[in-house]
């Protein structure tokens, strides 16, 4: 519980300074945590987002939350950085917004009798399913769409092709 307090106390932050929260990564031990914060700029798109200067800005505003953290090692690493080309979708507003881009997801486990858990195509956008999950939509080789329920892509990024 309180990770998911410091988190939404990081995303705050992160937002209050015009910026948006794209994922934060954990790593490390408990005596030496290492946290990954991704930031962006609103509506950039793929290799014109955050500057150095930019996260340095937004590091030296999420330190002072978290020397305050008193569930959190002194010993901490803070890393803060652009989501890079393959920026990863973790949102639902990132599927919605990268419509029309190459993408590639993982499931957490295989979705038919296949046993394929990796995918790359073009993302459609998102659908309702019958149940009421949400679906990712996204248009394979060959044609063919796919909908892949979110609660089961355990990742997704974009794919940058170098021209």
């Amino acid at each position: 519980m309180a990770d998911e307090i410091l988190e939404r106390e990081l995303i705050g932050r992160v937002e209050e300074l015009g910026y948006e929260f794209v994922e934060l990564e954990r790593a490390g031990s408990r005596a030496r945590p290492i946290l990954r914060v991704r930031i962006d700029l609103p509506g950039s798109t793929p290799g014109h987002g955050v500057s150095v200067d930019d996260c340095t800005r937004v590091s030296k505003a999420l330190e002072t939350i978290l020397d305050a953290d008193p569930g959190l090692s002194d010993r901490y690493t803070l890393e803060v950085s652009s989501p890079g080309v393959e920026r990863p979708l973790v949102q639902r507003r990132d599927f919605e917004r990268f419509v029309g881009h190459e993408i590639a997801l993982k499931t957490t486990g295989a979705l038919d009798e296949s046993g394929r858990k990796r995918f790359d195509g073009e993302l459609l956008g998102l659908a309702e399913g019958a149940d009421g999950a949400e679906l990712v939509r996204i248009r394979v080789q060959g044609g063919a769409v796919l909908e892949i329920p979110r609660g089961r892509i355990a990742r997704a990024h974009l794919i940058f092709r170098w021209d």
